[in-house]
């Protein structure tokens, strides 16, 4: 979903979800480090990351939306291959 088109709710729940996943990513220490962050810190992201979630989802079910976000990683193949026709095999019928 274009960022435009999003609710002002819709659209500070996914900043703050961005803001949130990038402050984890810059604080995850690197292996046989500690984490610069306590463990009561860590849980209450993932409370407000849960309930970010559930208000998206909650949000996008009044508006009838179906939610399609999903995570991925970014090695996971794609569901769906697009194929070029120039080289399908296909032949264009004169």
């Amino acid at each position: 979903m274009d960022f435009d088109h999003l609710t002002k709710d819709q659209r500070i729940l996914q900043m703050m979800r961005k803001t949130l996943t990038n402050i984890i990513r810059d604080v995850t220490p690197h292996p046989g480090h500690v984490s610069p962050i306590s463990e009561s810190t860590s849980k209450d992201i993932r409370d407000c990351l849960t309930l970010i979630s559930a208000r998206e989802q909650e949000l996008a079910r009044e508006m009838d939306q179906e939610s399609t976000m999903r995570p991925r990683f970014t090695d996971e193949p794609k569901s769906a291959e697009v194929i070029p026709l120039h080289k399908s095999g296909l032949t264009r019928k004169s």
